[in-house]
């Protein structure tokens, strides 16, 4: 019968009927709508069946419009079970603690396993993990996220190269790539040093080969500056006396070091007034527990009283064991944010775009230029912005190695 199927879930009861012609009662229940199973009769004037749990408040009514006697004599599902439980207080109490406990125990980091490294390497990574707190018996919900640690690590720790970390349940394993030193290759070949730029050449220090020019000279792009030819003039002065003679060049690899003043025009806009937001550091922590979709507040129920609110959200799933459960530890950090504006005069706007331009020219021209003066050759203000030319000289390395073709003796 459909009445009895989830009857054990929801819960039911055994009532003993006592009166003249019990059997009547059962039938009552029935007109009204009410489940009966199992019906016995032990007696003339005694009839047992089984009801619903929550059938049992329309049964008791029903029993004081009648002379019958009711009576509870079974009491049978999970509502009675778990009652009977939790009235079982030490039981209940040492399941529960338990449960926490293993939970606990499971959201702990046991082990840090780090491989693919030299062990002095791996001895700077173990210093490194314990100041961020990443060792044995740290809390998984205080560390940062593995990426960020992936991040600081290559930061702190310049002999590495790559890094990998990854959580899988109480441990963390680290993955490394030790930087590996490439000597420069000597050249494969005999090489001429030529400029690639237009500049008046500063500093020469040649290590091997010909110069060709000197310091204060002015060279174009493709002017060699140092040759490969060892003994060029040589054989031209042989080749004045001796016509029929052959010639034996002495061919190098041309190494040294040119450095030139170069001249570089470059355009910038800087507007007069201008936006940027930034974090006052007034902070406050909230923590959740999330299920699904849903965010249970632990601490911090209310928003700070900031007018404007970065947040920034951290999610940690709670283990049980090896098992990932479908609950997690959310930590959230609510930061004020402030917007502030700038309202700059011409010459502020000037000087904050001298700056900005030989800042980007430093950053395309690499680390070892260096710039030596800047003279502002146009500016106009146009629709609140202040757009300047730039005239900036920068000393640099303007040399590149350009290999010699094979040149036939007797030539």
């Amino acid at each position: 019968m459909k009445h009895k199927q989830g009857a054990f879930i929801t819960g039911y009861v055994t009532i003993l009927i006592k009166g003249d012609r019990p059997e009547l009662f059962f039938q009552r229940c029935m007109q009204q709508g009410i489940p009966v199973w199992d019906v016995k009769k032990t007696d003339d004037d005694t009839c047992s069946g089984n009801v619903r749990l929550r059938d049992v408040k329309e049964i008791k009514a029903i029993k004081r419009k009648t002379d019958y006697k009711l009576a509870f004599t079974d009491k049978k599902g999970y509502p009675f079970f778990i009652k009977r439980f939790i009235k079982k207080k030490p039981l209940m109490i040492g399941l529960i603690m338990s449960i926490m406990l293993v939970i606990f125990l499971s959201n702990i980091i046991w082990e840090v396993q780090i491989t693919g490294v030299p062990t002095e390497i791996e001895e700077k990574i173990s210093e490194q993990l314990d100041d961020y707190g990443v060792h044995s018996g740290a809390w998984i919900f205080t560390l940062e996220q593995p990426t960020a640690i992936q991040d600081q690590l290559i930061k702190d720790v310049p002999e590495l190269l790559w890094v990998g970390v990854e959580q899988k349940g109480t441990t963390f394993y680290l993955e490394g790539v030790e930087k590996s030193i490439v000597e420069e290759e000597e050249p494969t070949g005999p090489q001429h040093l030529v400029a690639t730029k237009k500049g008046v050449i500063k500093n020469m220090y040649v290590s091997q080969g010909l110069p060709k020019a000197s310091v204060n000279d002015y060279v174009e792009p493709g002017d060699v500056l140092v040759s490969g030819i060892i003994n060029e003039e040589e054989n031209e002065e042989n080749e004045e006396d001796e016509e029929d003679s052959e010639r034996q060049l002495d061919l190098v690899a041309a190494e040294g070091d040119i450095t030139a003043t170069t001249w570089y025009e470059v355009s910038v806009n800087v507007p007069l007034e201008g936006n940027y937001e930034m974090l006052s550091g007034e902070q406050e922590k909230k923590y959740y527990l999330g299920i699904g979709n849903l965010q249970l507040p632990i601490w911090g129920f209310r928003d700070p009283d900031y007018e404007d609110i970065h947040r920034e959200t951290n999610e940690n799933s709670i283990r049980f064991f090896n098992w990932e459960l479908p609950v997690k530890f959310i930590d959230t950090t609510l930061s004020e944010k402030v917007y502030n504006t700038v309202e700059r005069t011409k010459e502020e706007a000037i000087n904050t775009g001298i700056q900005q331009a030989k800042n980007e020219l430093k950053l395309q021209l690499g680390p070892e230029s260096q710039i030596i003066s800047e003279n502002v050759l146009h500016e106009t203000i146009e629709s609140g912005k202040v757009k300047l030319n730039l005239y900036i000289s920068v000393e640099e390395n303007i040399a590149k190695a350009e290999p010699i073709e094979p040149i036939s003796q007797g030539d």
